[in-house]
């Protein structure tokens, strides 16, 4: 037989193992409701992701009761812009109601995680929910089930201190480009997902809702996958801009070559996409027609920098497409 203090010892870690069952289903079934029952969601920031998130959303049919900004007076001018336009309040973080169901920060990636300590620490001195349904001593923010970031480069640990405040956490980035002046759909475009169990479920279906399409992605390659995502747009935006660079040498304004080489670049595109890389390259490589190379590389000396983007993708196309004379190239390059 067990000794009295034994007993006891057993007894506790029963009703603690209990508890903690209860408290997952408990979990399980909220992170069911709300799946079915589109949840509140309260943004905080006021920057072009946040407001492009905020119009969406409010378009696929979610509340948006708080649009969270910083002290300053123009974040708050922000803020208070972006709250009209969904029906929304604006509010300074340190007085945040915290009163939805999911929390989304649209942060720059090294604010994340001291606005979500902060939070955390409001979520302790939030005021009774004046909505409150099943008793009013419930403080707002009893009903913060999740909260997201939207980094592409962290992972959900940067929202830590919300965990530790009992709310789960997920990181939620949506692999598309936003800018001032440009409304992009998301129909079809991959979210990567990543995080705890009950948040990742809530952001699928916010995601679904929204015609995206979420995918798991391990936390420790995400600074790997932000690396390729940046070259898929931002990064591609200056290889465009020394394609205007190669204009100028042959004697077009920036403007004039930008127009007259978006329908090669929009066709090959759709080629790439199409036919796969090696079936949509074309040009003197495929040829193998080291003469016109020679020439390339010789006018470009005069641009080192367009010279040397030219030099870095000729490289790769000798490593990795179809190209005729190889090693004559390779000599021309001076690569082994």
């Amino acid at each position: 037989m067990r000794a009295l203090g034994e007993r006891d010892d057993f007894a506790m870690t029963s009703i603690l193992r209990y508890a903690a069952r209860v408290k997952a289903r408990t979990n399980r079934r909220a992170t069911k409701m709300l799946v079915r029952n589109k949840p509140a969601i309260t943004l905080v920031g006021t920057g072009k992701l946040a407001s492009f998130l905020a119009l969406a959303l409010a378009e696929a049919g979610y509340r948006i009761p708080e649009i969270v900004g910083r002290q300053r007076a123009r974040s708050m001018r922000r803020a208070q812009a972006l709250a009209r336009r969904v029906g929304a309040r604006a509010t300074p973080l340190d007085r945040a109601r915290l009163d939805a169901e999911v929390l989304w920060l649209a942060v720059p990636d090294d604010e994340i995680r001291h606005v979500a300590g902060k939070l955390a620490r409001r979520m302790q001195q939030c005021p009774v929910a004046p909505n409150a349904k099943r008793s009013p001593k419930i403080a707002a923010s009893s009903f913060l089930r999740c909260a997201f970031h939207s980094s592409g480069a962290l992972a959900s640990c940067e929202l830590e201190s919300l965990r530790n405040a009992g709310v789960a956490v997920a990181s939620v980035h949506p692999l598309m480009t936003f800018v001032q002046k440009a409304t992009p759909s998301l129909s079809g475009v991959p979210f990567a997902v990543e995080g705890d169990r009950n948040a990742v479920r809530i952001a699928r279906a916010i995601v679904r809702e929204l015609g995206g399409d979420s995918f798991p992605f391990p936390a420790g390659r995400k600074a790997a996958y932000h690396a390729w995502a940046t070259m898929t747009s931002p990064l591609l935006i200056a290889y465009l801009v020394t394609l205007e660079e190669a204009g100028r040498a042959a004697g077009l304004s920036g403007a004039k070559a930008r127009r007259m080489s978006l329908p090669i670049v929009r066709e090959t595109l759709e080629n790439y996409a199409r036919l796969g890389p090696a079936n949509s390259f074309s040009g003197p490589f495929v040829r193998g027609d080291t003469v016109t190379v020679a020439k390339h590389l010789s006018l470009l000396k005069r641009r080192p920098r367009t010279h040397a983007v030219y030099l870095a993708l000729a490289q790769i196309a000798l490593d990795s497409l179809p190209v005729k004379n190889r090693s004559r190239l390779h000599r021309l390059l001076g690569t082994p």
